[in-house]
């Protein structure tokens, strides 16, 4: 019961918001500035509305609310918000909305401010070391305080005062691999959906049930999202939504006690990370690119591909990923 209100909640508030928030940043000229470093037919998407992301984060933020307390209305067991179930879902929450609010801060310098770059990369690694922390914090104030790292197949590592910074880098990596992942229509938005699923499965199979209406909100406004997102797409989530999605994924892998998911249900995120990581240490050591063009995304879009069948075959990488990390948990 409790999934179905979320799953219904999170979509409808996206996709029902998304009637006034796309003629309204329009109104408010809030569109996105196609820089020239991308595929030269993106010109045409020039002021598209952007800072869409605040339609999902609403709606998750809402949905989580709903299912939280339908929860609470249908079963014996409760789940008060200072204990660690509560604070792995409050805490998530919060923690992705502060990353989602230095996405915001970064678009609304480059859209409103008509500085293209933001803000610097130093700003934003400091603000995201921040929420980090202050998320690290919050599991700790609430009684979870394992160190352990668990590794199907592999077994538990102790990490001790290691696991702090472990956990920063973590969440640093996934929100600015899902940031780089937006990059055409709809595919951050396909992908994370995908990975939301996964995530309601892990969960469902471990007992986590705080984090199963947490994914479940997700691909709910994922979905409701898409209705707008999809090509050609009539908004674009901006940073806002982008560092919000990786921040939310974030809290689903360690609320479920295993980061190390993020591996095989991220793999997209891992592989557009990775692609400009080697674009670049090629370029600056041999002088020569490895892909057309970077993210990964952008080179099979240069290949030829369209934006719909690379939203599709990352789609179902995604799928892979996730059917191969469900299949690890179920060996713990």
């Amino acid at each position: 019961m409790a999934g179905m209100v979320t799953a219904l909640t999170a979509f409808v508030v996206t996709a029902v918001l998304g009637r006034w928030m796309v003629p309204y940043l329009h109104r408010l000229k809030y569109g996105q500035t196609i820089l020239d470093i991308g595929p030269r037919w993106h010109k045409k998407k020039e002021g598209t509305p952007t800072m869409g992301g605040l339609m999902f984060i609403i709606g998750i933020i809402v949905a989580s609310a709903a299912g939280y307390f339908t929860y609470q209305m249908n079963t014996d067991v409760i789940m008060p918000l200072a204990g660690a179930a509560g604070s792995r879902l409050f805490a998530g929450l919060m923690m992705a909305a502060g990353y989602g609010f230095i996405g915001f801060v970064d678009d609304y310098i480059k859209v409103v401010k008509k500085r293209n770059l933001g803000l610097t990369p130093r700003q934003k690694l400091l603000m995201q070391i921040i929420v980090a922390a202050c998320y690290l914090l919050a599991m700790h104030v609430s009684g979870d305080r394992s160190t352990m790292l668990v590794i199907p197949l592999v077994g538990q590592i102790d990490l001790g005062l290691f696991y702090y910074p472990f956990v920063v880098f973590v969440l640093l990596a996934v929100t600015n691999a899902v940031n780089l992942t937006d990059g055409i229509d709809g595919l951050a938005s396909c992908v994370t959906l995908v990975v939301a699923v996964g995530f309601m499965a892990v969960s469902s199979i471990l007992g986590f049930f705080e984090i199963n209406i947490l994914a479940t909100a997700l691909a709910g406004a994922c979905l409701g999202f898409l209705v707008w997102n999809f090509y050609p797409a009539k908004i674009f989530m901006g940073d806002t939504g982008s560092m919000f999605l990786g921040g939310l994924v974030g809290a689903l892998a360690f609320g479920v006690g295993l980061p190390i998911l993020l591996v095989p249900m991220g793999i997209v995120y891992v592989c557009e990370a990775g692609s400009v990581i080697l674009q670049v240490i090629s370029f600056k050591t041999t002088g020569k690119r490895i892909f057309k063009m970077s993210p990964i995304h952008h080179h099979f879009e240069m290949s030829g591909w369209s934006e719909m069948k690379i939203d599709l075959i990352f789609s179902l990488v995604a799928a892979a990923g996730c059917a191969i990390g469900v299949w690890l948990v179920t060996t713990l």
